[in-house]
């Protein structure tokens, strides 16, 4: 039977693929953001997941605005990463299990979950920048990615809620699932930053962490939580924190936080935590440091 054994919450800030690429991983503005990726790339080198399950967005590069699901799927193969603009990445297409891709779809949709399925399509900085910094990608990825792209920016939105139920559905999909498989579920985006308007570059600290507290110890608070809370307390751009909350719907009821970097230096905070599936987890700074 396949097992969710944790979760990644991580920013999915575009110029951190561009900085990635261009080697500026030394660079004194970048190295704290690539520094807090470290110890969650080190763990899933110690604990080889054979998935990561990302709940993320797409930037208007597969889908666009005159068609844009609630839900959407990915089903493939291969993915190839996404031209934004700036050239292709260098990086390998992005690896795929159609059969287990098939069976979270169906699960899903018997669970009343109305999917679109996107075939081999592009994938975007939504998982494309922070993938990199998780996975190694020489000569290929080491494992496949099961992509759910959640619309958070056109709205009606989905609800935080919603996504939390999805977040609770993927999980009983995955824990069906008759391969023994080792899956970690990923949320991207947030946290508080807003783009445009009069608004454009507001951040607010107190709330992030805030956030970081309640989505370890109480989730449900999270979810009931209105878009316009969520707007108001984080800024426009900070309602991707709903995809956070449908990773945090597919772990366990009591998680450990296992480590959390948080870095705000440009327009919105960008952070990666890790969480362990089981609330006695040892968090990596205090673990001997042959085993972190």
């Amino acid at each position: 039977m396949a097992r969710i054994i944790g979760g990644i919450g991580a920013s999915h800030v575009p110029t951190i693929g561009l900085a990635y690429d261009r080697g500026r991983q030394a660079d004194p503005a970048w190295a704290p953001l690539f520094d807090g990726y470290k110890p969650v790339a080190a763990w899933l080198a110690a604990e080889k997941p054979d998935v990561l399950l990302f709940f993320y967005n797409d930037h208007a590069t597969t889908l666009f605005f005159d068609c844009y699901p609630t839900f959407a799927l990915g089903v493939g193969e291969r993915f190839p990463i996404a031209d934004e603009g700036a050239g292709l990445r260098g990086l390998p297409d992005i690896r795929g299990d159609v059969d287990l891709q098939a069976h979270v779809g169906e699960c899903l949709v018997n669970e009343e979950f109305d999917l679109a399925f996107l075939q081999n399509k592009p994938i975007d900085h939504g998982i494309a920048s922070p993938l990199p910094l998780l996975w190694p990608h020489t000569p290929d990825w080491p494992g496949v990615v099961v992509p759910i792209a959640i619309n958070v920016l056109q709205y009606p939105l989905p609800t935080a809620r919603r996504c939390y139920r999805l977040g609770q559905a993927v999980r009983r999909a995955i824990e069906s699932y008759p391969m023994d498989l080792k899956v970690v579920v990923v949320g991207t985006g947030g946290l508080s930053h807003q783009i445009h308007g009069e608004r454009t570059g507001f951040n607010n600290t107190d709330w992030d962490l805030e956030f970081l507290e309640l989505f370890k110890s109480d989730p449900e608070r999270l979810a009931a939580m209105r878009h316009a809370e969520y707007v108001r307390l984080g800024g426009a751009e900070s309602v991707e924190q709903i995809m956070w909350l449908a990773m945090r719907g597919a772990l366990n009821p009591e998680i450990t936080e296992l480590h959390r970097t948080y870095y705000l230096a440009t327009t919105t905070a960008m952070t990666v935590t890790l969480y362990a599936n089981e609330a006695n987890a040892i968090p990596l700074a205090a673990r001997p440091a042959e085993a972190a």
